[in-house]
Formats: C-alpha cells, structure tokens, sequence
C-alpha cells in the first residue's frame, strides 16, 4: 500500500464513526444499512470489504450506516433511508411488505436465539427466572422478541426485561450480575471473548430462524441484477470468505419465499412497537 492509500485508509477509518448513525444519504452515495446487532464501531469494521467492493463494482461511493437501536433502525428502514439493507428476517419481512423493498440472499449458517445465564446460576428451568430482569437488546430485535415470546409460552410470571443497544452489553450485564438472563442471537454468544463464555450458559435455544437477509431499495429494481450479481461475486474474494469465516457464516444462499413469510408474526411486533413509539411524539413528549 502506498502513501496515499495509507492517508486515505487513515481518513476513512477516522470519517466511519461519524457516518455511522447518518440519516440523510450524501448526494450520489449508496448507503448499506446494518441492523444495529453490535456496535457501529465493530459494525464499521466487519463491512468494511464488502463496502470497498460495492465501491468498485457500483462505481460510486458507498457507506455502511446503522442505527442506535433495532427500532430506530425500522423506522429509517421504512422511511426509504437505506438503498441495500443487511437485517434479520422479521425486519426485512416488514420492509418487504410495507416499504417494497426487494429480498435478495442471506447466509448459509443457521440463525439462532439463546437465552443465556451465568454458568454457576440457578436458572435451570423457565420458571427459575420468574420475579427477575432479563436483558434484550430494542424491543422490534428478532431475539428480543422470541426471547419474549419464549417467556409467554413457558407462562414465566413478573419478568422486567431491561433493553440494551448491544449485544456485547447484554451479557456483560449478565455477568455482573445486573440482570438473570440475557437474550441474544447464538452467533453473538459464541464471538463472546473466551473467558466471558465460559461464565455463561445457554437456557433455552429457538429453532432456525431466519437471519441475516439482504434486501434492496424497490428504487434500485432496475439494477438488482447488477447488485445481486456484486454481492455473488465479492463471496468469491478472500476477504469475503474470512469475513465468513470469522463470523461463522459460511457464505451466501439464495433465500426462499416462505422464509420471510414465516416472519410475519415477529414482523406485527415491529409494526406495534413503531406505532407505539410514535404515538408519544403526536402528544407532543418527543
């Protein structure tokens, strides 16, 4: 790398966390929104190939933005904020149902929710976290609202969920003994660093659900061939496949149908929490 390439390295690395949680799109740009599952810093990191690739393939610039929490993140999803948007699949089913954004692929790894606890606690069963708090990241994250439904279909009274921004949060709360239990995606729980695992156990797991899912803009319809075929192509790269590697993805697969279709449930619950959320600010709090 020359020094030129190192000054504009060193300028991207410092400008990322500032467009981290944009709203607007710069003119020309074409932004790739996260789903907010872990930090923007660490968020910034993970698609900084496939941001660079996009780049190239695209021929024009690209960024990788998040959001402060999985709500906020729906809203600006809604709003028509993203041109490609990386999300679990109860969020890119809602923005292919009310915002008409176009599913193309996710990863071949399953998703999973887990309910983590400390490993020498004595949460055993469901009912032993009756009467405590459990942590969940935003209230509209798909693991937060399995986690949810798991605490209703097991009939656990007098639980207070505590709502976090990040998934690393979630289970450092756990350990320190500021909430009984934790919900978080397994792929989250098993980047845990090792010594923090080995504090933790798993409660409870979800069937596969699905997870990680691309979905484009309907304004770029005329180009999904094009962007399908990037993100087909940037799979093939070295950095792509330690990308997967390192997050236990295993690379990409076309999506079905009835996937996202499954997701309407978890879909309703976005849908009810940003109509809840907006109710407050008609009455004039926000």
């Amino acid at each position: 790398m020359n020094r030129r390439q190192l000054l504009r390295a060193a300028a991207g690395a410092l400008l990322a966390p500032v467009s981290a949680f944009a709203e607007p799109a710069p003119a020309g740009s074409f932004q790739v929104g996260i789903a907010p599952h872990t930090s923007a810093r660490v968020i910034l990191e993970m698609y900084q190939p496939l941001r660079v690739f996009l780049e190239k393939s695209l021929g024009r610039p690209v960024e990788i933005v998040t959001a402060p929490d999985f709500t906020e993140f729906a809203r600006r999803g809604m709003a028509q904020q993203y041109d490609l948007v990386v999300t679990t699949g109860h969020q890119a089913r809602l923005f292919q149902t009310d915002a008409g954004h176009l599913p193309l692929l996710t990863y071949k790894a399953d998703f999973k929710a887990v309910v983590i606890v400390g490993e020498g606690s004595r949460y055993r069963e469901p009912r032993d976290l009756a009467g405590t708090t459990v942590i969940g990241l935003s209230p509209s994250s798909l693991v937060t609202i399995w986690g949810q439904h798991w605490l209703h279909r097991n009939a656990v009274p007098g639980v207070t969920v505590k709502y976090v921004s990040a998934a690393d949060s979630a289970a450092q709360l756990v350990l320190n003994g500021e909430g009984a239990a934790a919900f978080h995606s397994l792929a989250n729980y098993q980047k845990l660093a090792p010594a923090a695992q080995a504090k933790l156990r798993v409660l409870a797991e979800s069937l596969p659900l699905a997870g990680r899912v691309y979905v484009l803009n309907k304004r770029h319809g005329g180009e999904r061939e094009r962007i399908e075929a990037a993100l087909w192509a940037f799979a093939e790269t070295a950095e792509a496949r330690r990308y997967f590697d390192q997050n236990r993805l295993e690379g990409y697969r076309r999506l079905e149908s009835r996937e996202l279709v499954a997701m309407e449930p978890y879909a309703n619950e976005v849908r009810r929490v940003l109509k809840d959320s907006q109710a407050p600010a008609k009455a004039g709090r926000r």
